[in-house]
């Protein structure tokens, strides 16, 4: 979503950073084209106003222009107010109270509110252990009550019982007793939405407010509506009284600016964001990872917990140990890439490293994109037990035949097999003995400077991801700053000295790798 912004403020900025000394009018010009960028991404008038009028007054003092580095301290200054704009601190569903925690979804129809809300129950029920149910108060649109009961039973959530003729109000307070006899931890109301706000809306709304007293009242707006979300938010909570936020579509192509103004504008912090379809795509906002991506410099936190998430224990215990002995077979590459479909595909995975994010357009101009993963596994998935363990069986008839199947060619297939030959030849150099290993050691580098101590293990492999406990992940945000993570150009720490590199991305490498990953199939060789 904030990719065309993330593109502006980035030459903006390195125009900057690149220079020995800053005057006054340099700041000023530079602001200016910050507050153009803003207003082309729909950002609110007042909101860009306060913005860069806070930066110029930080950024022209003179401990700034006569500092060693001040175009990297007025980026500081841009880093620091984005977080500012966007809440300063994450704010998760406030749970704090008597059982069931009523929590109340209002917005308009449309906005994505029946799906958020099996989302939430599924992620509390999941992350927080919660017993939930939900309920829709929705009497007006056709189907919408059994619609959330689908969406219950897909995601194992209770819902209450449909009983035709009741009135939103009476469905609320008998969601509220069923919940109490249940004895479930939250519960869900899921109102009516309209196509637009009305009188009748917010009295239903207030209504169903007063007799159920919901301890939090989430407003559900569609991202890609730009400013007109943002004065839907005014209006909810005038009437109302909404306490956060969840904004859906964020995975659109829509220019941002609701993100960013709706904070400033209505008071009220972002609490989730939708950023996809399935019922797992629903993550916490947090305004400091957020400005980070805006600016180019990475969210190593979120990749982090993404992976977490989407990495099996076992499967990662297992090829750590088979890595350990130099192993790497053509099914070991296939898990590598469901994994990398699973954390969001190879465009996912850059746009959260620090420096990376400039590097989707290049990826998705030479061809490599999420598609090619699919017609590897697909490759892969034709070929016998035998020769997935067994490259080498692979002769031209073999080859023929597995083409045929996965609906390639014979130069797919040996592409495939040339980035298996080199990851298998880099898996042996990392299982190499002495020292336990340079997996191990580069691991255990990483771990030590970041602060994480006992990453290193697992047979010289990846870290269990799953047992990081939340506040290391927020220690790593900081820790990865101070050691230079966190800075466009900056890499990881511990982590030099692998050969080769993504070459063929006009020379770039991933941060601290020294290289890192042998060239991958696809991409034009280096002029």
């Amino acid at each position: 979503m904030f990719e065309n912004l993330q593109d502006r403020l980035g030459s903006i900025l390195n125009g900057l950073t690149g220079r020995g000394a800053l005057s006054e009018a340099d700041v000023s010009a530079a602001l200016r084209e910050v507050r153009r960028a803003l207003l082309e991404a729909d950002v609110a008038l007042d909101v860009v106003r306060s913005f860069t009028d806070r930066v110029r007054e930080k950024a022209v003092g003179a401990e700034i222009l006569k500092s060693i580095k001040p175009g990297q301290m007025v980026v500081k200054i841009v880093h620091d107010e984005l977080i500012e704009m966007l809440g300063g601190e994450g704010v998760g569903i406030d749970l704090h109270a008597a059982a069931p925690v009523v929590v109340m979804m209002v917005g308009l129809q449309g906005s994505g509110k029946t799906t958020t809300t099996a989302k939430i129950a599924h992620r509390l029920s999941t992350r927080e252990k919660k017993k939930v149910l939900m309920a829709s108060l929705d009497t007006r649109r056709p189907a919408a009550q059994e619609q959330l009961r689908q969406l219950g039973a897909q995601a194992n959530i209770d819902t209450l019982p449909i009983i035709s003729g009741q009135s939103p109000t009476d469905i609320a307070t008998r969601a509220v007793q069923a919940a109490k006899l249940g004895g479930h931890d939250v519960v869900i109301l899921d109102t009516a939405g309209r196509t637009h706000i009305d009188e009748p809306l917010m009295v239903e709304m207030a209504d169903i407010k007063k007799r159920s007293n919901p301890h939090e009242i989430l407003l559900v707006a569609d991202s890609l509506t730009g400013q007109d979300a943002v004065n839907l938010a005014r209006s909810f909570d005038e009437r109302v009284g909404i306490t956060g936020l969840v904004l859906t579509r964020m995975d659109g192509d829509g220019r941002g600016g609701a993100a960013l103004s709706m904070r400033a504008v209505t008071g009220k912090p972002i609490k989730l964001i939708g950023v996809g379809e399935k019922m797992s795509e629903l993550e916490e906002f947090h305004p400091r990872r957020i400005a980070d991506r805006i600016l180019g410099m990475g969210d190593i936190v979120s990749l982090v917990e993404r992976a977490a998430e989407n990495i099996d224990a076992e499967k990662a215990a297992a090829m750590a140990a088979k890595m350990a002995k130099g192993k790497f077979d053509l099914d070991d590459l296939a898990d590598q890439l469901r994994q990398m479909q699973k954390m969001g595909g190879m465009g996912g995975i850059m746009g959260m490293m620090p420096g990376m994010a400039g590097m989707k357009d290049k990826m998705a101009a030479a061809g490599l994109d999420d598609r090619l993963f699919g017609r590897q596994i697909a490759i892969i998935q034709s070929m016998t037990r035998a020769e997935r363990a067994n490259p080498d069986l692979l002769k031209h008839s073999r080859k023929k035949r597995i083409a045929a199947g996965s609906g390639t060619d014979a130069a797919a297939i040996n592409k495939l097999l040339k980035m298996h030959r080199q990851m298998a030849d880099m898996m042996k150099m990392m299982g190499g003995k002495g020292k336990g290993g340079m997996m191990k050691q580069m691991m255990g580098g990483l771990a030590g400077k970041m602060g994480l101590g006992g990453m290193g293990g697992m047979g010289g492999g990846m870290p269990d991801l799953s047992n990081i406990d939340p506040r290391q992940l927020e220690a790593l945000q900081k820790q990865a700053e101070a050691a230079g993570l966190g800075k466009p150009g900056g890499g990881m720490p511990g982590l030099g000295g692998l050969p080769g590199g993504l070459s063929g991305l006009g020379g770039a490498k991933l941060p601290g790798l020294g290289g890192g990953f042998p060239r991958l199939p696809g991409l034009p060789k280096k002029k």
